[in-house]
């Protein structure tokens, strides 16, 4: 895959909660006295003396590692004349190895963090960041400063209450790339990623479904992006009636309504492709009358970071404001909870598709609440330009214990005819969120039959996907058919692409800071300005 720059016009970002928190800023040599540390991450240093911005470095660099030899592949705050760097502190970041086939640029990122927490143990309140350039990793220094950034995030509830910052500035110092653009495109990113954390981060109460819907409506108030906000429990028992269901329990509290958010961004000018999203919004999943026990209910604030992806890369759209992409998306948010209204076991709701679904378990929830969006995207595609659906949700553990904390993607006929999953898989493997591709087949789809007369298709089954055999595979497969995607197949008269993307916890742990993925991978597949496909 070849990269090259194209140019695309920046809406200056409107001054409200969302802002960084500090200042993000690009230099082009280190002899700024402004700045009180240098944080250099790199492979080799060697490579250094490649670089008439950092050739300064190199000789006390090597001096000190002639004395401490270990340094070269750790993190060290190391002491330099002042000549050479008036700040006179250099945090010297070794990778280690990334060249054997078990490497990744992930490193890159993985390092920088670390290096910026020991810079603000050091008490560096204005650094400036360089990367040394790795062939191998094209996207090398996006990666690395990523990874920087992510330290400087502060949490939603940290920030509303106490107005706390980590920085006052950050400056990059790009070896590879144009000082500008990268800067603005590390803006673009992270204030997506701000916005995916604090919707996937915050507790059940900070973020009831009400809540996310005020929190959205914010955001994009002024912005490029339209917003529509479904909040009238009949609208949504009639329209969305699997949703509903979800949510039946904990209508008794006001903030606990359903919200259905929808999001549009349409360019100026010609569209060439359609995306439509639909993202899960589980506010907390105690997974209903099927309760879950023995702990595993703790961390199920984050089981709506489907949604806070969809909003996050709506966030990027009206920030980069890309031409020739029309992208729509459904913010499904329910709470599962557990009351006398629950929806329960061997329940037969007629989806909004006309299919009878069985429902085998509620803890089950997120492949119901997205199926109703789904099938109205589905409606909606066949005027669309090139449409290509989504479905965005941690939705299984079995993806969890096959993948780890990396993002599986499904794609139906249409879309796997278009070789989707490995162009996306070359963007996400260059930008640090690797993916992993799984195929469909028939048991996937036979799997999903309804047992009874009385139904058409089956929820799931009464085990958790964990012991259920290709228990990641089967909902994708149920989403197709009780949405009637199946009758878009490469076989009908008009094939609609779709692909199912189950996060699993690729977002990382509850209750660390989450990393927003396959968020950048999203954002370089099909908006970042500075990336343009040659013969993929």
């Amino acid at each position: 895959m070849a990269l090259k720059f194209t140019r695309l016009f920046f809406r200056t970002i409107m001054p409200n909660l969302l802002q960084l928190g500090f200042k993000l800023l690009s230099v082009e040599h280190i002899n700024q006295p402004e700045y009180d540390g240098l944080i250099v991450v790199s492979h080799s240093l060697d490579a250094l003396n490649k670089y008439e911005q950092l050739r300064s470095l190199y000789l006390p660099l090597k001096n000190y590692m002639s004395l401490n030899d270990g340094a070269k592949n750790d993190i060290t705050l190391i002491a330099i004349e002042k000549p050479v760097l008036p700040s006179r502190r250099v945090i010297y970041a070794g990778t280690g190895p990334v060249n054997r086939d078990q490497d990744d640029v992930r490193t890159y990122g993985n390092v920088a963090e670390k290096a910026m927490k020991l810079a603000l143990k050091a008490g560096m309140k204005s650094a400036i960041f360089a990367t040394v350039p790795n062939e191998k990793y094209p996207e090398a220094e996006m990666v690395s400063a990523l990874g920087a950034l992510h330290v400087l995030y502060v949490p939603l509830n940290i920030r509303e209450e106490e107005n706390i910052t980590k920085a006052a500035n950050l400056a990059v110092l790009p070896l590879s790339k144009d000082p500008e653009l990268m800067r603005k495109s590390l803006e673009a990113i992270e204030m997506a990623r701000i916005v995916s954390r604090d919707i996937g981060d915050a507790d059940p109460e900070r973020m009831t479904p009400a809540r996310v819907a005020d929190y959205v409506k914010n955001v994009f108030e002024g912005s490029s992006v339209k917003i529509n906000i479904t909040s009238d429990e009949s609208v949504i028992a009639k329209e969305f009636p699997l949703m509903s269901a979800v949510n039946r329990a904990a209508n008794e509290v006001k903030d606990h309504k359903a919200r259905l958010i929808w999001l549009e961004y349409v360019p100026e000018g010609p569209i060439e492709e359609t995306i439509m999203l639909v993202g899960k919004g589980v506010t907390i999943d105690t997974g209903g009358a099927d309760v879950k026990t023995d702990g595993h209910m703790f961390g199920m604030c984050r089981d709506k970071y489907g949604s806070a992806i969809v909003a996050g890369f709506f966030r990027a759209l009206d920030i980069l404001r890309p031409k020739g992409i029309k992208v729509v998306g459904y913010m499904a948010m329910v709470r599962n909870s557990i009351g006398a209204h629950s929806y329960t076991t061997d329940e037969i709701i007629r989806a909004r598709s006309g299919k009878r679904i069985h429902i085998y378990n509620t803890d089950a929830e997120g492949r119901i609440t997205m199926l109703d969006p789904l099938t109205r995207m589905r409606e909606l595609a066949v005027t669309e330009k090139n449409p290509h659906l989504f479905t965005i949700a941690t939705l299984t553990g079995h993806e969890v214990m096959s993948y780890g904390l990396i993002s599986a993607l499904m794609d139906n006929g249409p879309a796997r005819a278009s070789h989707h999953a490995e162009k996306f898989q070359q963007f996400a493997d260059d930008f640090g969120q690797p993916v992993e591709i799984s195929r469909l087949h028939k048991e996937d789809y036979d799997f999903m039959d309804a047992e009874c007369e009385c139904a058409d298709v089956r929820q799931g089954n009464t085990k958790p996907s964990v012991r259920t055999v290709r228990g990641h595979q089967s909902p994708a497969a149920f989403l197709i058919k009780a949405s009637r995607l199946d009758e878009y197949g490469t076989d009908s008269s008009h094939p609609i692409k779709f692909t199912h993307v189950d996060m699993g916890s690729a977002m990382g742990d509850h209750p660390e800071i989450s990393r927003p993925n396959p968020l950048v991978a999203f954002i370089s597949r099909y908006l970042f300005f500075f990336i343009d496909v040659v013969d993929l």
